[in-house]
């Protein structure tokens, strides 16, 4: 009697319960791997592309990492800021320098309201980008605003910078600490006293109506409520020991307040009476309680508005 082949006995021989087991298994567990990897592969966040910044001079810093390009800044002319002559000169002269690499200060512009503070930074950029930086080896300076309520994500946006080929003036407008409020140590590690420090290729600007960038009942606030009184308030007024500069704009007096309205009025080509303009210039400023820049520029466009002039640069 003849014996069966190999391999037909290869054919009719089932497999043992134990391998069957096994590949079920492995083939369901393979399933459930590949349903958890879409899973996580869906919660997470997109990759952000790597900023495009020879598109444009000035951007805006989202926290979710993005640098939105502003194509035209909303900016004042270097010649119509009138009555800030020192404090102009010196963060014009701070800039130069950091445009030609050379070592220069973090900057703090405090004081009065609507006295140009944030007009004389976007000014200041400007005017050097137009004399020095866009001719050097580095590039035209940009210019990166990051609100007060995304501090926290500076050292993002340091990483970027440092990165980068460009120079950057970092702008942070109206900055100030309320009570309960420590974003004020990330700014601190990042403009001073981090391990990595601050990029040589970045200077920090802010504005402030506040010298020390927190209010005087908050500090009278810190100093009744801790253990140690005089160390809790010295922690927080030494963030702006972090800016080398600390430039202060005063209230205005008559005659400043009336050469930046006539400034205006030269600028934009206004048809109006010099005696007829003075009487409602200071009649504009009294209705408003103050004589400062920005109350110059409201009486001018509300003097070009009845006029019917465009104010067009």
């Amino acid at each position: 009697m003849a014996r069966p082949t190999s391999k037909s006995r290869s054919k009719s021989a089932p497999k043992s319960p134990t391998k069957l087991k096994a590949a079920a298994r492995s083939s369901g567990d393979a399933a459930v791997l590949a349903r958890i990897a879409d899973a996580l592969e869906r919660l997470a966040p997109e990759r952000v592309a790597a900023p495009d910044l020879s598109g444009a001079d000035a951007f805006v810093w989202q926290p979710d990492g993005r640098l939105i390009a502003v194509p035209h800044v909303n900016r004042v002319g270097m010649s119509l800021l009138k009555g800030i002559d020192r404090v102009r000169d010196t963060l014009v002269e701070n800039t130069e320098r950091f445009a030609k690499g050379l070592p220069a200060n973090n900057a703090l512009l405090w004081g009065a309201r609507g006295m140009g503070k944030s007009s004389l930074v976007k000014a200041s950029h400007a005017a050097v980008n137009a004399a020095h930086a866009k001719n050097s080896k580095d590039g035209p300076l940009k210019l990166i605003e990051i609100h007060r309520e995304d501090i926290e994500s500076l050292p993002e946006l340091m990483a970027i910078t440092r990165a980068s080929r460009y120079r950057f003036i970092l702008f942070c407008d109206d900055l100030s600490f309320d009570n309960d409020d420590t974003s004020y140590k990330s700014l601190k590690a990042v403009l001073e006293g981090g391990i990595e420090g601050r990029p040589d290729n970045v200077i920090f600007y802010a504005t402030s109506n506040r010298r020390h960038l927190m209010s005087r009942d908050m500090m009278e606030n810190e100093r009744s409520t801790a253990i140690n009184p005089g160390e809790t308030v010295e922690e927080k007024v030494s963030l702006s020991d972090r800016f080398g500069l600390w430039l202060g704009f005063h209230r205005c007096s008559q005659d400043e307040y009336l050469a930046m309205v006539d400034s205006y009025v030269a600028h934009y080509k206004i048809k109006v009476g010099p005696e007829e303009l003075r009487r409602e210039a200071l009649e504009w400023a009294t209705t408003r309680g103050s004589r400062s820049g920005r109350v110059a520029w409201q009486f001018i466009q509300e003097l070009a508005g009845r006029l019917g002039v465009a104010l067009r640069d």
